[in-house]
């Protein structure tokens, strides 16, 4: 068979040879939906279910591609029975429906057999996350998979690692009360070598790698006290990363990265490697691998490892300009290593999601360019045919109907006098540009909400009926920060539009979180008048400063009588039935509903209660303990380590404008879609300790924590042309 180059169209019912075939597919290209027809074709050509392994990158992922896997089964299945009863080959429009027909009446119905069964045992299918599939194969490696029974898995270790650099921070310095770096240095260099488990940690010059002793080349001692300074900070990651090991083993813990490390660890071993690849080829002979954009050096070389030689078929799909989303931990790297060691490429060419004057406006825009990386290209796609025609219409300047102009570019001009501008430079000041952005924005989206425009999704190609009027669920707001999706929110909603945020942050950066901290203080001491001063003017009992200033002693002893009534109820019955009692005493839904994000706050306040509710459940906290967590919670959220489910939820399902940041975009969908402040640069480290790819070292993931000298600035700049590259 010959090996297609990346410009080749896949087509899922050719032959499919065995190697690593590497699909490159654009958003809206139908990734999922081939890994479920290619499940599919594998089941009914004699592949069971249960010996094909299915894998994408995150827990909500899995859930869609476990059900798109079993509807193709169901959709397939169901064709091949109504064959096999006298139906008509020639009337089906599924191309691998009609692949399989003509085979003859024998083989497909044991096509069909074969699909019925694996329905039947659909349970047995592994479909899962890498991490969950790293766990199941630990797990049934015993000893060798390094992974005990009743582990504990948790996403982060953060408390845990302040803990291990507390300790070791003290051990070396308590006596002599002198640092040459202080905690939170050490805390920050810390947390990125641990972030980054599979990079080799070094300080500065390579030759004081520990690899090559303690002190440097052929063992030479640091000559000068920053360079001691430089080593003792390499000894501080490296000892993290090794004390941190050690203790979670005895705590019997592990984190997601952990699950990856050790799999990686065990396959790479020359001792215990070999069996258990073998285990893992007769088990799965076939792996396909959705999002495979999303990957890092871990993951490639489990998979690679795995499946990539001894006959195995693996079939890798994803979006190579999604491979430059650090912010999901994909390394850019480790995907072109992969397409680079691919037997077969090739590329999913049609777009079912856009339309064809979209698709043509975005390649006369992007077309030829290379993104991020010099192998990372755009690449033009063609709309399926139900979305040759635009689907948004309105009325044109002579009443005729015509579409909406695909894509537009606004452009704010200095000297219109709509912004201020800074005294020296001339260029327009940050908030002004962030205010008038959003202001234009809401105004725009008013006039389009206001039009006669029409969305003609679900007609008939060709049709003449009229659509349906544009709504304002049809609308997405793309933002980069939090802050700033709150600035597009304010604006609409001052405009009238309705808007809601989605998945905007963490819900524990929220000020919904912070009244419950200063609530549960004075929960834990309710005869402090500090504390219940303070919990008086949260929205729970919703003081303003008049009121405080106003209130007399008779007054404060009602608020500390009832402060002392909630502590009981949370030690007899836990957070929930505290906040009911709240909601009951406070008015709570009544009270917030009248003000401006109410709805919102009333979302956040009901959000965090019950993840304090499980977290003082589950762990037996008491109050001071349950403050203590949410109180490192809110650290770790406002500075950017939230948690998967600590994003913060919609607060209304009436329809809206929905507010998002581009993190939180992938795999929805709107009819039209703003992007305000692209023109506004994202956050950009360039103090470090820095993370590169050193290409040097045949461009081997590096964390450089050395935070002086020549050699780091040097490898600051490469690490802040990456930064550049995914901005």
């Amino acid at each position: 068979m010959r090996v297609p180059d990346r410009g080749d169209d896949f087509d899922a019912c050719a032959p499919i040879a065995p190697g690593v075939t590497v699909l490159e597919a654009s958003a809206g290209t139908g990734k999922t939906a081939t890994i479920a027809t290619l499940a599919a074709r594998f089941v009914a050509e004699g592949t069971p279910l249960e010996n094909m392994l299915l894998v994408t990158f995150t827990r909500m992922a899995t859930g869609e591609l476990r059900g798109r896997v079993r509807e193709r089964l169901v959709t397939v299945e169901r064709e091949l029975a109504s064959i096999t009863r006298g139906g008509d080959p020639g009337a089906l429009s599924d191309p691998l429906v009609s692949m399989l027909a003509d085979r003859g009446a024998q083989e497909v119905d044991r096509s069909r057999r074969r699909l019925a069964g694996a329905i039947a045992d659909f349970d047995a299918a592994t479909i899962s996350t890498t991490h969950g599939f790293c766990s199941h194969v630990l797990g049934g490696l015993g000893l060798a998979g390094e992974l005990w029974a009743d582990v504990t898995v948790e996403e982060d270790a953060s408390d845990l690692l302040r803990e291990v650099v507390d300790d070791l921070y003290l051990r070396k310095f308590a006596r002599t009360g002198k640092a040459p770096l202080s905690r939170a240095e050490a805390l920050k260099i810390a947390r990125v070598a641990v972030d980054f488990p599979t990079a080799v940690v070094i300080s500065g010059d390579s030759h004081l790698d520990l690899d090559q002793g303690d002190g440097g080349q052929a063992g030479n001692k640091p000559t000068s006290s920053r360079e001691q300074g430089r080593l003792l900070r390499l000894r501080m990651a490296e000892a993290t990363r090794a004390e941190l090991d050690r203790r979670k083993r005895r705590s019997n813990l592990v984190t997601y990265d952990d699950l990856l490390t050790r799999l990686a660890r065990t396959l790479s071993d020359p001792v215990r490697g070999p069996g258990a690849i073998q285990r893992l080829r007769h088990h799965y002979q076939v792996a396909l691998v959705d999002e495979f954009q999303d990957t890092d050096p871990a993951q490639w070389e489990i998979l690679h490892r795995a499946f990539g030689e001894g006959g195995s078929t693996l079939v890798l799909i994803g979006d190579p300009k999604q491979a430059i989303y650090g912010f999901r931990g994909a390394d850019v790297h480790a995907y072109i290593g992969a397409a680079r060691s691919a037997d077969h490429r090739a590329t999913l060419a049609v777009n079912w999601r856009s339309d064809q004057p979209l698709l043509d406006a975005l390649d006369a825009l992007f077309g030829g360019t290379k993104l991020g990386h010099e192998e990372i290209e755009y690449r033009s796609t063609r709309a399926a045919v139900d979305h040759e025609v635009a689907r948004l219409w309105q009325p044109g300047l002579e009443g005729a109907e015509v579409p909406v102009v695909p894509l537009r570019v606004r452009v704010a001009h200095r000297s219109d006098g709509r912004l201020a501008l800074t005294p020296n430079e001339g260029l327009a000041e940050i908030s002004s540009a962030r205010s008038h952005v959003a202001a234009d924005l809401a105004s725009d989206i008013v006039r389009l909400l206001s039009s006669s425009t029409e969305v003609r999704d679900g007609l008939p190609r060709g049709s003449a009926a009229p659509g349906r009027p544009i709504g304002p669920e049809d609308v997405g707001v793309l933002v980069r920060t939090n802050r700033q999706a709150e600035i597009v929110l304010d604006a609409l909603r001052a405009a009238g539009v309705p808007a809601v945020l989605n998945g905007t942050g963490s819900v524990l950066a929220s000020r919904a979180a912070g009244d419950w901290l200063v609530l549960l203080e004075a929960l834990e001491r309710p005869s402090s008048e500090a504390r219940v001063r303070a919990a008086s003017v949260t929205c729970f009992i919703g003081w303003d400063a008049q009121a405080v200033a106003a209130a007399d002693e008779s007054r404060w002893e009602q608020i500390h009588a009832r402060v002392h009534t909630w502590a009981a109820s949370f030690r007899r019955c836990g957070v929930a039935s505290l906040f009911e009692q709240l909601i009951h005493d406070e008015r709570l839904p009544a009270r917030l509903l009248l003000s401006e994000g109410g709805e919102r706050l009333l979302t956040d306040l009901g959000h965090v209660s019950q993840l304090l509710h499980v977290e003082s459940q589950s762990q037996a906290l008491g109050i001071s303990a349950t403050a203590s967590w949410l109180r490192e919670q809110i650290a770790d959220a406002r500075a950017g380590r939230g948690h998967e489910e600590h994003g913060r939820r919609l607060e209304s399902d009436s329809p809206a404008v929905q507010v998002l940041t581009i993190h939180k975009s992938k795999g929805l969908e709107f009819g039209v879609v703003y992007a305000p402040f692209l023109w506004e640069s994202g956050y950009i480290d360039d103090e470090g300790p820095f993370v590169f790819h050193d290409e040097e070292h045949d461009g081997r993931l590096t964390v450089d924590v050395a935070m002086s000298g020549t050699p780091y600035l040097r490898h600051g700049q490469a690490a802040l042309s990456e930064q550049r590259a995914e901005e």
